[in-house]
């Protein structure tokens, strides 16, 4: 009886973890849209999400990557705890894990104001790059490579398991994101709106993946 219960208790606080991940990615994008309405002078046409971090209601969106990461750290602890001795058990949960550690960076380091955001900024793009502008780039672009690595590591899970949709599904997402984070890179118009559809496509797969386990954990 101790041990049914105890095995019980486990499950339940994996599928708790789990949950975390679920919301993480619509969590974003709800706080995210909103402030894109809402925010005199933002334009998701010319501005990244990541500059909503600045002005004085920038503090929103820091805490929405803080969140958001660390609901992504809790599902990684999730993960590893559900597939403990399988495939994606290790390494695809350490992967995720440092996503989340990614984004909270992200969202304790601002880029720098330019293309007239926040009010008062220059009208171009700054000169040059900021330590803390780096920072906060380097911790999302890590954030991303490790997402589109542990798409790749579960697909290989998925293929072990002969679960062609959810291949398929990972194999898309780790070749869809980074091709638009390259486009978005690329333009000097609709970044904004390039660079969310990169987040919708890998901060999803995140959430989608999450909610799938949580099911199996759910029928334990």
């Amino acid at each position: 009886m101790p041990k049914t219960y105890a095995k019980e208790s486990s499950t339940s606080i994996i599928r708790l973890l789990l949950a975390g991940g679920v919301i993480s990615a619509p969590l974003f994008y709800v706080a995210a849209i909103a402030q894109v309405f809402t925010r005199t002078g933002f334009d998701i046409r010319r501005h990244a999400i990541s500059t909503l971090t600045l002005g004085e209601m920038g503090w929103i969106q820091s805490a929405n990557f803080i969140l958001t990461g660390l609901l992504a750290v809790l599902a990684a602890v999730g993960i590893r705890g559900f597939l403990r001795g399988s495939k994606g058990g290790t390494w695809g949960a350490l992967l995720i894990g440092i996503y989340g550690a990614g984004m909270m960076a992200a969202g304790m380091f601002r880029p720098d104001p330019g293309l007239g955001f926040p009010s008062g900024a220059p009208e171009g793009m700054p000169a040059s790059m900021s330590g803390e502008a780096a920072l906060h780039s380097l911790a999302f672009f890590t954030a991303f490579i490790c997402l589109i690595a542990a798409s790749i590591v579960f697909a290989r899970r998925f293929a072990a398991r002969g679960e062609r949709g959810w291949k398929v599904y990972s194999i898309a997402t780790a070749c869809l994101a980074p091709l638009l984070i390259m486009a978005g890179m690329g333009v000097n118009s609709w970044i904004g709106v390039i660079m969310g559809s990169a987040g919708v496509v890998a901060f999803g797969w995140v959430s989608a993946l999450a909610a799938r386990l949580h099911a199996e954990a759910s029928k334990l």
